[in-house]
């Protein structure tokens, strides 16, 4: 029982990060699960099954707080979905390992950009327009099938291009992938029934994830409709690189000492990046209050 309770509570930090940051449920749950002892192969099954009903109550906190573009969710869910399907039953036993370390070098990236581009404010958070059906599709393919085959990366692949183009802001991206991941996530898990079977599931453990994370999703998207748009860029930057560079050096083969050095390497960097915007964000508001300030002066003299 109190092995349940506790994978409840690391159900809710996982789907706490997700909803706030729209992706790492897989990658924080997963990992939380293999600490407590629970074999690679079971901690996967359980957080796929887990996320069908995560990802619904997701879905539904982020549609109360207005955090949902549905075109968005319904140009990028089906396709989603289709991808996941296809990566879960037929493509499965396809290797991707060499694939992921690309796939996380390139996320790893992307996180720089974003972090430079949110942090410094040197680039608008989001332009005019609308994001195309042409990219959503084939996003949402990808982003399925890597989901699907390989243990996670729905959100990261999402969430950062649809940032990274500039024409969907922070809360909006967060909460539509949050909600197209309800049907990746359907489609990945009836996969998974066919191809392995539901023999050796562990239902309590699926049952306590779900429980914990339909607790933190309001909370999850009530924060997203609160947060600056500017420092909710910074987070999904700070988490995509940190995720995607582990990813690397264990694919590389990195020791354990050397990682841990790498890990603290990246979050110094990251803090001092945050720390730099936080001084330039209050320049700029000192600034901008001066300017108000003289301009009310000069109206009183009139």
């Amino acid at each position: 029982m109190r092995r349940l309770v506790l994978i409840a509570l690391l159900g809710s930090l996982a789907q706490l990060v997700d909803g706030t940051l729209g992706m790492a449920y897989g990658v924080t749950a997963t990992t939380a699960l293999l600490i407590t002892g629970i074999t690679p192969a079971v901690a996967s099954a359980s957080v796929h099954l887990a996320e069908v009903g995560t990802t619904l109550a997701s879905g539904l906190s982020h549609w109360r707080f207005g955090n949902i573009d549905w075109r968005v969710v319904a140009l990028i869910g089906l396709p989603g979905g289709v991808g996941a399907f296809a990566g879960a039953t037929f493509l499965s036993g396809l290797s991707t390992e060499s694939a992921s370390l690309w796939v996380a070098f390139l996320l790893a990236l992307l996180g720089v950009y974003l972090l430079v581009r949110f942090a410094t404010g040197r680039v608008r958070a989001v332009v005019q327009g609308r994001v195309g059906g042409r990219f959503l599709g084939p996003l949402g393919l990808v982003a399925g099938f890597i989901d699907a085959t390989g243990g996670g990366g729905w959100g990261p692949v999402a969430t950062s291009s649809l940032l990274s183009s500039g024409k969907l802001e922070p809360r909006k991206t967060v909460g539509s992938v949050s909600a197209a991941e309800f049907v990746v996530a359907i489609a990945a898990s009836v996969g998974f029934l066919i191809g392995l079977g539901k023999e050796n599931i562990p239902f309590g453990i699926v049952a306590a994830l779900l429980v914990g994370g339909v607790i933190a999703a309001p909370l999850a998207a009530w924060l997203v409709s609160r947060l600056p748009t500017r420092w909710l860029g910074v987070g999904v930057a700070g988490v995509l690189i940190l995720t995607n560079g582990r990813t690397l050096l264990n694919g590389l083969g990195v020791a354990d000492g050397y990682r841990y050095l790498v890990y603290a390497g990246v979050l110094a960097a990251w803090a001092v990046v945050v720390l730099r915007g936080f001084q330039t964000e209050r320049v700029s508001a000192t600034a901008d209050l001066d300017a108000e300030l003289a301009e009310l002066e000069s109206a009183a003299r009139r």
